[in-house]
């Protein structure tokens, strides 16, 4: 009797622990039970609660700094997207300046291409008499591609400038370095010998439009033909009156005109 009334009395002290439990919840016991499925066994719910226990304990024990961890590495990783969000943009934006470059200098490359062709269409029949040259562009892309002069002299076949004559190449390179002059001009043209290879006639063409370009460019050129000389305003040359000794000989050509004509 006495271990009978013992066991009542912790039933009836676990019963009130129990209703202090579920009091805290706010809940009316009539009104969960109602609400309890037909099945509901509680020996499932203790066998399902020791599994979830047993579960919980092969975690082993809770990181407590878990959650300042969590949020130092949320932390970094919202910085790291700021970074590669910038770094995303900032390569598009490249892109499309690269883009923008392209297009700009193709544009551009077109555009000076087609003014040069057309300068030395016109500039290589006046120094060779007629015949006609152009350029090409070899390869496909404009950007990459090479440029062929192609040439044709008076009474030749169509060929590339290295299939011409010495004086026919340098006519060539003159009609072209001038037909660059005429779409940049530069404050002054250098020539070193450029007419030694050329003949009487092809000199005298070369002086016809180093003259009508003299309005525009200041040419300083080297030479030893006397027809070239004439054109320029002023000489200056190097000469050796005694063995070993250079003097340096300075000619106006309008003055000396002048005194001659006294």
């Amino acid at each position: 009797m006495d271990a009978a009334r013992l066991a009542a009395q912790e039933t009836h002290v676990r019963r009130a622990a129990l209703a202090e439990q579920f009091a805290e919840t706010r809940c009316e016991l009539a009104q969960v039970l109602a609400g309890l499925a037909a099945e509901a066994n509680a020996a499932t719910w203790e066998q399902t609660l020791a599994e979830t226990r047993a579960e919980i304990e092969r975690l082993g024990q809770v990181n407590l700094a878990a959650i300042d961890e969590l949020k130092d590495h949320t932390q970094r990783k919202e910085y790291l997207d700021r970074q590669f969000a910038d770094l995303t943009g900032a390569l598009d934006t490249l892109a499309e300046a690269m883009r923008r470059i392209d297009r700009e200098t193709r544009t551009r490359f077109e555009d000076t291409f087609e003014r040069i062709n057309a300068g030395l269409r016109d500039k290589f029949p006046r120094l060779f008499g007629g015949g006609h040259a152009y350029l090409e562009l070899v390869g496909e892309d404009k950007l990459t591609a090479g440029v062929a002069v192609m040439a044709r002299p008076p009474g030749k076949k169509n060929s590339t400038i290295h299939l011409l004559s010495g004086g026919e190449k340098a006519l060539t390179a003159v009609a072209l370095v001038f037909a660059i002059f005429d779409l940049n001009p530069a404050p002054f043209c250098l020539l070193d010998e450029v007419d030694a290879p050329l003949d009487e006639h092809n000199v005298g063409r070369f002086c016809d439009i180093v003259r009508d370009m003299s309005a525009r460019v200041q040419f300083v050129f080297i030479t030893h033909n006397k027809s070239t000389m004439e054109l320029a305003s002023q000489l200056i040359g190097v000469t050796m009156l005694e063995p070993g000794v250079s003097r340096l000989v300075t000619v106006d050509v309008d003055e000396a005109v002048r005194l001659a004509a006294v």
